[in-house]
């Protein structure tokens, strides 16, 4: 069995320190082999991004560039189609059949899984690694407190020693950055100084991708 590989997805409108320092202490804790960021092109779950796909894919290269371990991945930007996390899970697995695949989520998006498409076939492909923060609670009741009960593992062990199957939730640093709050300070012509790394900084106010938007 080789190491994890841990799998970041997201729409990242934009990618921000609230995001990086989640992936980095989880790469850490994991002890994965590579942590791939992939920001989705048209997601199928969520309205569409106000930053475009190759504008949201520059900024998180400009992010995560000289961090060891860190990967961008384009495939959903570069898909014609409305992305689902199913298909990448599918194309990765196979892509990489002697490593355990990681599928990083917020508790927020752990919560809403029983809408994604195809949910039930995800701990087939892959484990689920939930960054806890305060403020937030597992459900007590329910498919998702079921499926904890059932998968749950308090260690990182097992998701070195099987292929996928597993839940595993892990408390990160809060750091209270809001997409949504962040979005509203740029369309109204605001500064993201200290929200965002400075080479993401510098392409928002450059190119202007969410002024009046």
């Amino acid at each position: 069995m080789k190491a994890p590989i841990g799998i970041f997805g997201g729409t990242f409108d934009p990618i921000h320190f609230g995001h990086l320092r989640t992936g980095f202490e989880l790469s850490q804790r994991l002890q994965l082999q590579e942590l791939r960021w992939i920001p989705s092109g048209r997601p199928g779950h969520r309205d569409a991004p106000l930053a475009s796909p190759a504008m949201r894919l520059a900024m998180v290269r400009a992010a995560i560039e000289g961090q060891s371990g860190f990967v961008v991945d384009d495939r959903e930007v570069k898909r014609e189609r409305t992305t689902f996390t199913i298909d990448t899970l599918e194309e990765l697995r196979g892509e990489f059949p002697e490593h355990p695949l990681c599928l990083i989520l917020g508790m927020d998006a752990f919560l809403g899984l029983p809408k994604w498409h195809r949910a039930s076939e995800l701990l087939s492909l892959c484990h689920v690694v939930v960054a806890h923060r305060p403020g937030w609670s597992l459900p007590a009741a329910g498919s998702l407190a079921e499926l904890v009960a059932s998968a749950g593992v308090s260690s990182v062990t097992p998701l070195h020693t099987a292929l996928s199957g597993r839940v595993y939730v892990h408390a990160v640093t809060q750091l209270e950055i809001a997409s949504s709050e962040l979005r509203a300070i740029l369309v109204s012509g605001g500064d993201p100084r200290f929200l965002v790394p400075e080479p993401v900084r510098r392409i928002i106010l450059e190119t202007g991708c969410y002024a009046h938007r």
